[in-house]
Parts: C-alpha cells; structure tokens; sequence
C-alpha cells in the first residue's frame, strides 16, 4: 500500500492504541491510513482472506474503547477521509466522507443556511464516521433526535473488500431491509463506513439559553419532566452537578454561575425563528421552574456568555479525567424516571464505597454517570466489588425502563454487562447478523459481545 499510508513505529502504535476509554491501552502490529475507497478495500480483501483481525478508528474519543485493537492486527484510521464532497441545497442534504468532523460539517452547511443538528459533547474533534458507528446523540437531541435521524444512505467496505452503499439518497425508502439503519450503531463490527448523506434542516434564527442554580438535583429532574409536558420543546436541557461545574471553571478560569446551596444547575435552550415566542417560552419554562422552588434562573445576555456556559458543561467530562480516573456509565431511562435513577445512582455509590459525578442530557433520560477512583485501591478498583455496584446501576437502569447505554456504545467495556438488559435470544440474532455480515470474524472482533 505503500510506506504513506503503513505505519509500524513505536510512536503510531501507541497513539493509536488508545482512545478516551478510562486508562487502557492494546498496541496494535501495523496502523494503516488509507487516502481512498480503492486502498481500503484491497486492504480488506487481504485481511479478510488472512484472517487478520482489524480495527476500524474515527478520532479516538469514543469512552466504551471500540475503537480499541485489543486483538491487535491492523488499526485502519479514517483520518484521511476528510473531504465534504456535495452539499446539496435544493434537496437539504450532504454527502461527507467519514473522517470529516463533526463541527466542520456543522460550520459548512451554517454558512449555506442549514442546520446538522447532531452536537456530541466532542463535536470539535469527533469524526462522522464515529458518530455514525455510535449513533451519537447530544445536547440538541431532546428536540431534535439522535444521528440515525439524519443518516439517508452509507457508503461501507465490508469485510470482504466490497463496496457498497446502504441505501438510497431520499427521504422515504421501503425497499427492502433497512441497512442503513443497521450499521448506525453497529461500532465498526460489520464493515467500515467511508461516506455518509446526511439530511439537513433550515438553520433556525435564534436561540435564548437559561442557567438554573437548584438545590437538589432529583427536583431538576422533575422539573424537566413538567417542562416538556407542558408544551415546550427545548432544544436543549442539561443536567450538571456541582462538582463537574466546579472543576470545569476552575480548569477554563470562568466565572462560576453556581450559587450557594446548589447541588447542581439545568441549563435550558430554546431556538427558533420567532424572537417574542422564545421570550414567551422561556417565560412558561421559568414559571415553571418557580413551581419546583428553583427561584435562581439566569439568562444569558451575550453570546459570549452563551459560548462560556456550554462550555462548560461541554468539558466536564474531560475536566473529571482530571481530577480522577474514572469509569463512564451512559445510562438512561425513561425521562419521568430520571430522579429516581440520580437518586439511585447516590444511593448505589453509598452502599458500594465510590463517588460519582454525573451530568448528562435531562430532556432524553440520558445520565452520565462518572464513578470516581479517587482513593480506592487498584485491587478495589479493578474488582468484583465495583463491577457489581455498576451492575446494580444497570438493574436500576432496566427496572426503569431504560437500558445501559445512551449513546456511547457499548464496545470493549460495556459488553460484560449486556446480559443485564438482553436475553440470550437477542445476543444470538445480533451474532446471526455479526456472521452474515463477516463470516471470518475480523471486523472489530470482541466488541459488543465475544
């Protein structure tokens, strides 16, 4: 393939050895980044009849370590599939190649008048193609859905070598099953996404973004319940407890908006082309507020101020690793239910010794659960012990009506727990497809499920 592309140094096995997952690190034999369709398929085409496994790589900062080479093999990164290749006006739609990022497809289609709405916390750096393989969600999604309600048609290179497309680039397709919708959250097991048509809306005008200082986080919970069932539809509601906020200022130098006797804040966004109804909405979600005791709502008066308050609650996660290592839980439930699992959740963390940070996106249910190492022992740390307290938060999870992941993945770090929300009967059809898709077993091997 040529040395351009083939890398066996010390330095690239390391980099890519690794991603955002908690501490681990699998060197693989070879990294190999491919420039276009033609490389990457002749490459499968010779893995595939070697039996060497491989592991597909976006930008590393997937958390569940899907992109892990834990069997080592071949590491293929898509950085090099970097290329918006059509933005398509007339019919609201992109096609993108997989390694373009996921804000500079955002920043693209914003200077044309469309909107992406998909926004994961690493927008700045996470590829499409990674979002794609996790079915990515974000602040947006509350009103504006996950990436597979986005994605019209793939372009994949299956295991074998062969190139082909998903779908068909229209906004209705009932023929025959749905393969695109298939690989969206499939973690780079059934073949490697290499371009991607998106689905584009109009950019809407406006946004109003409020800050709410509550005394107890499960009353934050319960408000967000009341919000979306009164009528308004944020276009984000963010749930960050104190300590995340407190890290994060200290680490970006901001002004912190937390005020005395807060356990944690909601940060609520309203968009939309009509300025007085914003205005009449946010007052409807103050009211709001005000009926739960939360009396500290601040509104951000500049886009500055907007920019500082996402992020910070766009770095608290990072902030966190920090501060500690951490092991990452994606839960969610139901929205209704979402007090009783951060109350859950500290209640858990009680019972088994280990404190968490949690923060996460209040108008889906979904709840990021940070447990802290802190001053545990590595021997308690890496026990039975603490997986079965994170055991007991998935039960809690399924009691709920929710299940272990949001939109993380389930990966390299996730797949022991899987039993907890899927029978063997549902293991077994996801392994019919793994085996109809890559009869040899050499896409992203060990993930989701051995």
């Amino acid at each position: 393939m040529g040395e351009e592309v083939v890398y066996f140094d010390d330095d690239n096995l390391i980099r890519y050895g690794h991603d955002e997952t908690e501490d681990f690190v699998f060197q693989p034999d070879v990294v190999v980044k491919p420039k276009d369709v033609d490389q990457l398929s002749r490459l499968m085409e010779y893995c595939n009849s070697n039996q060497i496994p491989v592991t597909p790589r976006g930008a590393g900062t997937g958390l569940s370590g899907a992109s892990l080479p834990i069997n080592k093999g071949v590491l293929v990164s898509m950085e090099n599939f970097n290329r918006i290749l059509d933005i398509d006006e007339s019919n609201m739609q992109a096609t993108v190649e997989s390694g373009v990022i996921n804000h500079n497809l955002r920043e693209a289609v914003e200077n044309r008048g469309l909107f992406y709405p998909p926004d994961p916390a690493s927008k700045g750096s996470c590829f499409i193609g990674g979002n794609v393989a996790h079915n990515s969600g974000g602040p947006k999604a509350v009103k504006y859905g996950v990436t597979k309600d986005y994605i019209l048609n793939l372009e994949v290179v299956l295991p074998s070598g062969e190139v082909v497309w998903t779908g068909a680039n229209t906004l209705k397709n009932s023929t025959g099953y749905n393969l695109t919708q298939l690989f969206i959250g499939s973690e780079g097991t059934l073949g490697i996404v290499t371009k991607v048509v998106v689905r584009l809306l109009a950019k809407p005008k406006h946004n109003l973004l409020l800050w709410a200082n509550v005394a107890k986080a499960t009353t934050a919970c319960r408000a967000v319940s009341d919000i979306m069932k009164s009528g308004v539809v944020p276009s984000g509601m963010e749930l960050m407890e104190r300590k995340g906020i407190d890290l994060a200022c200290d680490k970006l130098g901001f002004n912190n908006p937390m005020v005395s006797g807060s356990e944690a804040a909601i940060m609520i966004e309203a968009d939309g082309d009509n300025m007085d109804q914003l205005y009449a909405d946010c007052e409807s979600i103050s009211e709001l507020l005000e009926h739960h005791g939360i009396d500290s709502v601040l509104f951000a008066d500049s886009g500055e101020q907007k920019e500082a308050w996402w992020s910070i609650r766009r770095s608290i996660g990072e902030v966190v690793k920090t501060y500690s290592t951490y092991k990452e839980q994606d839960t969610v439930v139901k929205r209704s239910h979402l007090a009783d699992l951060m109350a859950g959740v500290k209640e858990i963390g009680a019972e088994y010794g280990f404190e968490s940070v949690c923060y996460g996106h209040a108008g889906d249910g979904n709840l990021h659960v940070n447990i802290l190492k802190n001053n545990l022992t590595d021997e308690q740390w890496n026990g039975s012990h603490l997986e079965e307290g994170i055991r007991e938060i998935f039960r809690l999870c399924k009691r709920l009506g929710g299940t272990i992941s949001g939109e993380h993945g389930i990966g390299y770090v996730q797949k022991k727990f899987m039993n907890e929300v899927m029978t063997e009967s549902h293991l077994q059809i996801m392994r019919g497809i793994k085996l109809a898709f890559d009869p040899n077993g050499i896409m992203n091997p060990g993930k989701i499920f051995d």
